[in-house]
Parts: C-alpha cells; sequence; structure tokens
C-alpha cells in the first residue's frame, strides 16, 4: 500500500530565535543532520513513498535542500502557503490527499513505528488518530493551597505534574476535510473541538518511548543530546 505523508514546514520558529534568523526550524541541525531530514530518512524507512512538505516561511530553502526527494528515495514535493494558515488548514491546499495519510510537524525527534502507527490507524477507519506522550511539567517554586479564609491549607516545594501531550504526528482520514473551511486559518485545536462536537472524536494513542520537539531552546539542546547519544536507534537502517 502507497504511503503518504504531509509534514509542516512553514512555522517561523519564533521560540527558538536567534538561531532560527538565518535558517528555517525544520532546517536546524541535530547532529549531522537537519531535524526535517531524520524525519525523512525515518519515513522512507517505514515503507513511505511520497511526502508534501507544506511551507510559507523560508520556502525556498526548504526546497532547494530537498528538491524532488530522489537522494532519499522518496518523492517529495511541496505546497505553498501565501500567508500562514495554522496546522490544519495547509491541507485544504492539497488536492490529491489519499483516503489515509499522515500528518506532522517538521521538527519532531522520535523513534515511533511510523509505519504501525499508519497500518493501525488504517485497521480501526479512524477518522484521526493522535500519537501522544506522557510529558512531566516541573513547577520552579513552592505551591501554595489556600482555604476559603485565605490560610495556608496545604503546601507542595516544586512539584512535578505529568500531561498527555500530543507528539505532532497524526494519521487523518480524508473525512476531516468535510470540517476545514476554505481560504482561513483552521488549527489542530479548532479540528479537535469540532470532531468532539459532530461525536466523532480522535482516537489516542500513547507512546512511550523517545520523543521531542525542538520548539523551545531547552528541547533543542536536549535533542541534539539525544540524538548523538542514540542516533543509531533513530536511524536505524536509515
Amino acid at each position: 500500500m502507497s504511503k503518504r505523508a504531509v509534514i509542516l514546514a512553514g512555522g517561523k520558529g519564533t521560540r527558538l530565535r536567534p538561531y532560527t534568523v538565518a535558517l528555517p526550524k525544520p532546517l536546524m541541525p541535530i547532529g549531522d543532520f537537519p531535524i526535517l531530514e531524520v524525519i525523512v530518512r525515518q519515513l522512507a524507512q517505514h515503507g513511505f513513498d511520497h511526502i508534501t512538505m507544506a511551507v510559507n516561511h523560508q520556502a525556498e530553502i526548504i526546497r532547494a535542500f530537498f528538491q524532488d526527494g530522489e537522494k532519499w528515495g522518496i518523492k517529495i514535493d511541496y505546497s505553498l502557503e501565501d500567508e500562514p494558515l495554522s496546522t490544519i488548514a495547509p491541507l485544504s491546499l492539497i488536492r490529491d490527499l489519499p483516503d489515509h495519510f499522515m500528518v506532522m510537524n517538521g521538527d519532531v525527534l522520535s523513534d515511533l513505528d511510523y509505519a504501525a502507527f499508519f497500518d493501525e490507524h488504517i485497521m480501526n477507519n479512524n477518522i484521526f488518530t493522535i500519537s501522544a506522550y506522557m510529558r512531566e511539567q516541573k513547577i520552579d517554586y513552592g505551591v501554595l493551597e489556600l482555604d476559603t479564609d485565605e490560610h495556608l491549607s496545604s503546601f507542595m516545594e516544586k512539584p512535578t505534574n505529568e500531561y498527555l501531550v500530543s507528539m505532532g504526528v497524526y494519521m487523518a482520514s480524508r473525512r476531516i476535510m468535510d470540517f476545514i473551511p476554505s481560504g482561513q486559518k483552521y488549527g489542530f485545536d479548532d479540528l479537535m473541538l469540532d470532531l468532539i462536537a459532530a461525536s466523532k472524536p480522535a482516537a489516542v494513542r500513547t507512546y512511550d518511548g523517545y520523543w521531542l520537539d525542538i520548539g523551545r531552546p531547552d528541547d533543542y539542546v536536549a535533542a541534539i543530546d539525544i540524538f548523538e547519544n542514540n542516533q543509531d536507534i533513530f536511524l536505524r537502517g536509515c
């Protein structure tokens, strides 16, 4: 079965400035490769044969680097946004999407089995599937809880909370196109709320392997260290 992926690579990477002044975020290096090349290599290894990159900011640099994908043995083409459309609306510009396809951010470092994620989504005929990760967030302050008289009732020193977060890796059915308005911004959050309202909620698959996005400086530095120490895991067979 042909496997198609859409990679969202049009963001400005404002949280990574000044790194992203000269380079688009998806071309930020981790080890010897840009993060987006790592993704392309992984998708090719997992049997994907066609990638469409949804581009906007510094699109010409991304096009010049990846060209038609021949170097990696995979077809790569491009969908250009004239203006930023958020995370889901760019799909409305791609006219040849198959019945099921992957959508993912171009700044994700993970050892997720993309082929298995693709196949499970199709087997279950989901309208949308989210790959999710349990992330810890440490609060760097002492947290106070008060009673109704504003007296201290509880105290926690620098607690750590856990949240199940989207990894920025999704499988989608063409059925979602019915929810996407034409020519206006429409994001992942909009689609999730609309699917819930229509009683067609997305499926969620929790993953416990490696996952980071490089959207923040701290995560970018962590991703470099993790990749350099585990390159054989991320690029096994690539």
